[in-house]
């Protein structure tokens, strides 16, 4: 499983976040100096031993700077303490990536998605998918224990971006009458599936299409299915691909007995 923080493969999509103090905020010297260099400061945090510590990001990955007491110098990195804890990953989580992933999470909700599963679900479940994606396919088929039980809501942000007919594909789906139903015959159909792709499709569809498009980008992700959910932690985390059955069970949770 690839977690979104700490220092995730997802870091990329921390550049196209603004950072939440950085405009406008004013900081000691020596960390102007440093912002000046590109770096985004997100906030200050307490340190030991007469530092002073700052969140940032830089070239799309989080990181901490440490500011001298005597405010003239800037200490970049990891700070340990003597039992080689790392002092920094605590304030760059809850400052730089819990943030980041709160963000993404509403992008998620917003975007153009169909559901599987019911709306009183304990569990909500995202994935991009494309319509001729065999590992789509294989992870709806894992899913239907927990979607069938109640348990979790499968959300499949469609994507068309693996055959020329993909997008066609993805916009019957999302225009059909009844999308989740439409969407189920086509999963329970595999590769005998009938969908036929809409030959021309709509401006407005093709744009929430291309919107679904760009924020899979936006968040890393490069292949479908590529899913997010929360953990017990509330944190947000990717996994690529058709999951193996313990990372399956992590992605969905408990198995509803009802």
């Amino acid at each position: 499983m690839i977690k979104i923080y700490p220092m995730s493969a997802l870091c990329c999509a921390l550049s196209l976040f603004p950072a939440s103090h950085a405009i406008g905020e004013q900081w000691p010297a020596a960390i102007e100096a440093v912002q000046s260099k590109g770096v985004q400061i997100v906030d200050a945090f307490d340190a030991p031993s007469g530092l002073q510590g700052y969140a940032a990001r830089f070239n799309g990955q989080g990181m901490t700077l440490y500011l001298t007491e005597d405010g003239e110098h800037v200490l970049v990195g990891n700070l340990l303490d003597a039992q080689g804890e790392n002092l920094s990953q605590e304030p760059l989580e809850r400052l730089v990536y819990e943030p980041l992933g709160k963000e993404m999470w509403q992008r998620l909700e917003q975007s153009s998605w169909i559901a599987d599963g019911s709306d009183d679900a304990a569990r909500i479940v995202y994935m991009f998918s494309d319509p001729n994606c065999p590992y789509c396919n294989m992870f709806w088929k894992q899913a239907r224990p927990w979607v069938e039980s109640g348990a979790v809501q499968v959300r499949h942000v469609m994507v068309g971006m693996l055959m020329p007919d993909s997008a066609g594909k993805a916009a019957a789906l999302l225009v059909a009458k009844d999308p989740e139903a439409a969407l189920n015959v086509h999963e329970e159909a595999g590769k005998a599936s009938q969908l036929k792709p809409i030959e021309r499709i709509s401006p407005t569809v093709n744009q929430r299409l291309e919107a679904n498009l760009t924020l899979m980008s936006e968040m890393g992700a490069s292949a479908t299915p590529a899913i997010y959910y929360l953990d017990d932690d509330g944190r947000l985390q990717q996994h690529q691909g058709a999951p193996r059955p313990d990372a399956l069970n992590e992605i969905m949770g408990p198995l509803s007995k009802g």
